[in-house]
């Protein structure tokens, strides 16, 4: 009896919600969002502040002017998660984002983990964002109103509190929250504005590190160096010199640069929460995701080139690297244009931080893992209203009082689980065979169509046995009889990718931890790592030899199962470069999210409803099936 109830509890977890059918379903929320709206949201989003600062503090401390490179990799890595995002904003035209993807590839309990640490990323990064943007404006008019604020409301209480309340960070969320909750489409115009303006002064810094940039600063010299210190008065003010040239910290600061340059292009992923709202989401959702993704490349690409043309890299000024470098050229007045560029792009990333998470929360409360009250529609404005209003003001209150530097690697965490199982999923589903497509909105009349359980197909799916009994491992793993999916190779897949991620987690945590040991020869380390990767090309080969899906989709992810396993790889060696505390504070938040799915989500799903109220046709059909069906065992 105790193991039955166990058996019952854990196929509750694993609970998957059927995909939707690619055709276009009711939806409460209003289709209004063109493919230019969704490529100036996911642009605004990703392509924020980071583009003013983050070059600079990677061209003078890691990189050099090699961080052309760095940014060329670190797109490439994130075009791979970008391009399996495509794919499911083809396959699942649906509000919820990874969270949605997730649920219909690997379960219930993995699905709402990837949906909470949506929650935690997004109203991290929309606290943050306007903490920085409340920073900019106050540095642009002589840092009157921080000194004000400390010298009349100082928090005298260290840890996570902030020097001092925000009080304008606090009523630019609120704003924000409330031009959100009147619309889509006056949103997606706000967005499409900042978006504009910060894309035409990235262009002019561009041209303006064409016009005066100087070749020689690419092939700096030590004499170059030397004479820099003469010509300074504070020697501190020079970064490090490397060995100069173009890549003065060789390889390896290639490599810590491209680390750090691959969060520059985290937030394209805001594109997949507008599944509902895109009047084309299965041709809109990839198009915008690989368009925002290539125009954010170009910027990074040409920004920091100018930058690293016009100014030595070890004279780069971290906290404003472009206005020095205009000064440093002749150029001051360009400053000004420079921080209206980065308050666009602030706004523009802070409504691409605030805009997703309403339309997470929206879908888990739809689907019964979060209170049903947050899934309400306004009629007139089509926007989950209270979902809105809540997390806008959970955002607005963060950023009031909250010091967020310590938070913002937490959020990190969640943004690379969710590309990890997207990316996941994106390999599971495409070597399973057809499954019964149900729409998004899930008709809850007795007579809505019967939904087949997950891995139950008709007979037709079926992998034909030979008499002499089931056919050989080796054969099956590498040379399948068939060619479409069937139930069998549907099961390999699914145990390989499985066996891969925990190869490559091996893998990446002795790239971390014994990085040093495993340079220096060591023979131990050596062989683990070589077996890793042996058995790593081993397991993505049986996957490529099986049969892939044939269902048609306007985007499919290239090259399967090689770049998802890349992409993969590289999200799981980014996660574990975060310090220890950041993974504690992880485990905190991930503790409140259990006790709510445990005490509500688990027995308030519409998963858990369907399974206490199955129709008197479903269990017929079912019966039918299996009198029809070879026995297997469900997955």
């Amino acid at each position: 009896m105790l193991w039955q109830n166990l058996h019952q509890f854990g196929q509750k977890l694993v609970r998957r919600r059927p995909l939707a059918a690619n055709e276009q379903s009711e939806s409460s929320l209003s289709r209004c969002l063109t493919t230019l709206d969704l490529v100036s949201l996911g642009v605004g989003s990703t392509l924020g502040a980071g583009v003013y600062v983050l070059a600079g503090e990677v061209a003078r401390e890691k990189a050099g002017p090699s961080i052309i490179i760095c940014f060329l990799i670190a797109a490439l890595s994130s075009v791979m998660s970008g391009l399996c995002y495509a794919e499911f904003g083809a396959r699942v035209p649906c509000s919820g984002s990874a969270y949605l993807y997730s649920y219909v590839t690997v379960g219930q309990l993995l699905a709402f983990i990837t949906g909470w640490n949506l929650i935690l990323n997004y109203v991290i990064g929309a606290a943050s964002v306007a903490r920085a943007w409340s920073a900019a404006f106050d540095g642009l008019i002589g840092n009157h109103i921080s000194q004000a604020m400390q010298t009349t409301f100082p928090i005298q209480v260290p840890s996570f509190l902030a020097k001092y309340p925000d009080f304008f960070a606090l009523g630019l969320v609120i704003v924000l929250t409330g031009i959100l909750a009147l619309g889509a489409r006056e949103s997606a115009l706000v967005t499409r504005v900042f978006t504009g303006v910060n894309l035409l002064v990235l262009c002019f810094v561009s041209l303006s590190g064409l016009i005066n940039g100087k070749l020689h600063n690419w092939q700096l010299t030590e004499d170059d160096y030397k004479l820099a210190l003469l010509e300074s008065n504070n020697t501190d003010s020079l970064g490090p010199m490397g060995s100069g040239g173009f890549m003065p910290f060789g390889l390896k600061g290639i490599l810590r640069g491209t680390a750090t340059c691959f969060f520059a292009f985290i937030g394209f992923d805001c594109i997949a929460s507008t599944g509902e709202e895109a009047r084309c989401p299965q041709r809109s959702i990839p198009l915008g995701i690989v368009t925002s993704l290539f125009i954010c490349f170009l910027m990074y690409f040409g920004v920091s080139g100018a930058l690293t043309l016009m100014i030595p890299y070890y004279q780069i000024n971290i906290n404003s690297p472009l206005p020095q470098a205009f000064i440093h050229v002749g150029w001051g007045p360009a400053r000004y244009a420079v921080a209206v560029g980065t308050l666009c792009a602030l706004s523009s990333s802070l409504i691409g931080s605030i805009f997703p998470v309403p339309r997470v929360v929206y879908s888990m409360a739809e689907d019964g893992l979060l209170f049903r009250k947050l899934a309400y529609v306004h009629p007139r404005t089509h926007t989950p209203v209270l979902a809105t209003v809540l997390c806008g003001i959970i955002a607005a209150f963060m950023a009031f009082l909250v010091e967020l530097s310590d938070l913002v690697d937490l959020s990190s965490i969640g943004t690379l689980l969710a590309y990890t199982l997207v990316t996941f999923s994106v390999l599971i589903l495409r070597y399973q065979p057809d499954q019964v497509l149900s729409s998004c909105k899930r008709e809850k009349s007795e007579s809505a169509a019967v939904e087949l359980e997950p891995g139950l197909e008709p007979s037709s799916c079926m992998e034909p046995i030979s008499p002499e009994g089931m056919p050989g491992i080796a054969r099956t793993l590498c040379i399948p009889t068939n060619t479409t999916p069937t139930l069998r190779s549907g099961r390999i897949v699914y145990g390989c990718a499985s066996l891969l991620v925990f190869l490559l987690m091996l893998l990446c945590l002795i790239l971390t931890q014994w990085s040093t040991q495993l340079f220096s020869g060591d023979p131990v380390l050596i062989a683990m790592a070589a077996s890793l990767l042996l058995l790593t090309v081993g397991v993505i080969t049986v996957i490529w030899r099986q049969p892939q899906s044939t269902t048609p989709l306007h985007f499919k992810v290239p090259a399967l199962p090689v770049l998802p396993a890349l992409s993969i790889f590289v999200n799981i060696y980014l996660m574990m470069q975060m310090t220890s505390g950041t993974w504690f504070r992880f485990g905190i938040w991930m503790v409140i999210g259990f006790a709510i799915y445990f005490g509500y989500g688990i027995q308030h799903s519409l998963e858990e409803k369907n399974d206490q109220q199955p129709t008197a046709s479903s269990s017929q059909t079912l019966q039918e099936l299996q009198e029809h069906t070879p026995s297997v065992d469900l997955p």
